[in-house]
């Protein structure tokens, strides 16, 4: 009973000690970086196929793999909770991001994508990378946009 209680105890200071705003890798961002979708927002209704442009400000692009200071690579998340929330939420934020239907990565260091979306209403996030796909230490994310493609 005691080890069950520690356990507990142990699950219970791990969630309340983690902080997604300082959560990260090991690479430090500029904390006045921003990325967001250069053309784009919240609540716009689009066609398919349907182009995207990535904003960076106070970073650099670079491709994966690379390592400079403060330059990263774009990732986008696609139909999914906000970085660091969900079921692998931490695991994101501190090992890396997958690589799915979901989490699409620019590792060549695009800076757009022309994407097939089916009709609906979709949820869109940036997140820069650093070389080894991890977001920096603050992260560098867009806020989660809805848009609907008719």
């Amino acid at each position: 009973m005691k080890l069950l209680i520690a356990a507990a105890l142990s699950v219970c200071l791990a969630v309340l000690a983690w902080d997604p705003v300082r959560a990260g890798g090991g690479t430090p961002s500029n904390p006045e970086a921003k990325v967001y979708f250069a053309n784009i927002q919240d609540g716009d209704s689009v066609s398919s196929p349907l182009t995207l442009v990535f904003g960076l400000s106070g970073m650099g692009v670079a491709p994966s793999g690379v390592e400079k200071d403060f330059t990263g690579h774009h990732h986008l998340l696609i139909d999914r909770p906000p970085l660091g929330e969900g079921e692998d939420g931490a695991d994101e934020l501190n090992f890396g991001l997958p690589s799915d239907d979901n989490h699409l990565h620019f590792g060549g260091g695009q800076t757009e994508v022309t994407l097939e979306l089916p009709p609906g209403r979709h949820t869109l996030q940036l997140v820069l990378g650093d070389a080894g796909h991890v977001p920096h230490v603050t992260p560098v994310v867009s806020e989660l946009i809805t848009i609907t493609v008719e």
